[in-house]
């Protein structure tokens, strides 16, 4: 009989499958090496196991302590299945811009979940880098891994992807392309296939707002390129030991919407339900592409599974808020899709100019058109009231009807959004659409801008 000793023993030896559709004007045999065939659906599994294993071996986990781990998910998910087996407790501390679906499902496997915000210094003591060390020191009998600079990270990689990738291939490999993150993945395999044959190139794949790119290319740790950014699982706002620039050849960067858009294209049209970091990988494959030649042959590495991103990348409405869904926006009525369900906000020409301000700020408009018995009769602009308080600072207690401007243009629900762009003036900031029932939509200057972005 054949079978497992545990659930552990199933780590690794995760397929490598042809990419088709996507990279149709690739030239270039394109492979992916699937690991979501891991038990908890991700790369991670390996290192998380080997970690533990090795903390085990030196004395730094012992028996009944607590493992804890700032994490964006699936190193949580890894060594919450090696704790369950071995008996640890476990304390997984994450960033607050990870999916929903990552938090239950590590809740579900028995892990304790400590929630940070994304937005702040790495080494702000909120950041969960901070917030992890302190659980840590804490803690009795506690244990921090420190994915980012635990050498056990790439050496997993080194010992088991990396091998893996070279006989699946039969040695003929050329290029290795992963996302990168905690950089023990590309560094770990990358290690080992430059040792196989020194032609390998090894492409890391960044996002817009991480370090990597631009430290790689000129050893400036660039603090201005840093900021919040969408995509899960790669980029650092760090630079973690495991990131061994030496090995890798360079870094092409996705942004948050192509990563996202790939990731649903990834389900659609290869039938691979994957993760964030894999939009961006196969994008990234897409931007070298001008690298590879006929015989090569590319290994592009997926990290985890879309059933952690269906309320983020696989939900429509989540995407178009974000400006990600690929539409066709071509007319008044596209442009009010994502508001249309919400009422018009109004003020009338017998209230105060504080009410409209009041109805800004609540509903964090600039613009207000200006009602009374016959129907739309003015507008009201932030600018235009910005200039009359520096003139009149009791303007607050003014009636509307005293400082309105003219009403808002009014188009049809068939309008182009090129004549409607032409109507958007410094002297006039939105437009009306007139839905044919008597209800009226605005679309302002920001509506176009998102529709064109």
């Amino acid at each position: 009989m054949k079978y497992a000793e545990n659930i552990l023993e199933t780590i690794g030896n995760t397929p490598l499958v042809k990419m088709n559709a996507l990279v149709k004007d690739v030239d270039a045999l394109v492979l992916a090496k699937y690991e979501t065939f891991n038990p908890g659906n991700s790369v991670k599994d390996r290192m998380a196991l080997k970690m533990i294993e090795d903390a085990e071996a030196d004395g730094r986990l012992k028996p009944g302590g607590t493992i804890i781990e700032g994490t964006s998910g699936n190193t949580g998910m890894g060594l919450a299945l090696a704790a369950i087996v071995k008996g640890y407790k476990l304390v997984c501390v994450m960033a607050d811009k990870q999916s929903k679906e990552k938090i239950d499902i590590l809740r579900a496997v028995g892990a304790e979940v400590v929630v940070c915000p994304t937005a702040v210094e790495p080494d702000d003591p909120r950041s969960y880098y901070s917030v992890s060390r302190r659980l840590a020191e804490e803690t009795p009998n506690a244990w921090y891994v420190n994915q980012y600079d635990n050498p056990s990270n790439a050496k997993a990689h080194y010992e088991s992807t990396g091998p893996e990738i070279w006989e699946q291939t039969e040695g003929k490999v050329t290029h290795f392309i992963v996302g990168v993150g905690t950089g023990g993945t590309i560094s770990g395999v990358g290690k080992y296939l430059k040792e196989k044959n020194p032609n390998v190139k090894v492409w890391g794949v960044d996002t817009y707002g991480s370090v990597f790119k631009k430290y790689h290319e000129t050893g400036i740790f660039d603090e201005n390129e840093i900021y919040s950014y969408i995509t899960e699982g790669i980029g650092e706002d760090i630079l973690p030991k495991n990131v061994d620039f030496s090995i890798i050849d360079g870094f092409t960067k996705v942004t948050d919407k192509d990563a996202a858009v790939y990731t649903q294209r990834l389900a659609k049209e290869e039938g691979m339900f994957l993760g964030n970091s894999a939009g961006a990988a196969i994008k990234g494959v897409l931007q070298l592409k001008e690298h590879f030649k006929k015989d090569d042959v590319v290994v592009v590495l997926f990290h985890d599974h879309g059933s952690r991103y269906v309320g983020k990348m696989f939900n429509d409405d989540w995407m178009r808020e974000r400006g990600f869904l690929e539409e066709e926006i071509s007319t008044a009525a596209d442009l009010i899709k994502d508001h249309q369900d919400k009422p018009l906000v109004t003020v009338k020409t017998g209230e105060l100019v504080s009410h409209a301000i009041e109805r800004m700020r609540k509903f964090k408009i600039s613009q207000i058109p200006v009602v009374d018995t016959e129907g739309i009769v003015g507008s009201v602009d932030e600018t235009a009231l910005f200039s009359k308080f520096m003139e009149n600072k009791d303007i607050a207690d003014v009636y509307i009807s005293e400082i309105m401007q003219a009403p808002f243009p009014v188009v049809k629900k068939n309008t182009s959004i090129d004549a409607i762009s032409k109507l958007i003036t410094k002297d006039n900031q939105a437009v009306l659409v007139d839905l044919d029932n008597g209800e009226h939509h605005i679309i302002t200057k920001y509506d176009i801008i998102k529709a064109i972005g």
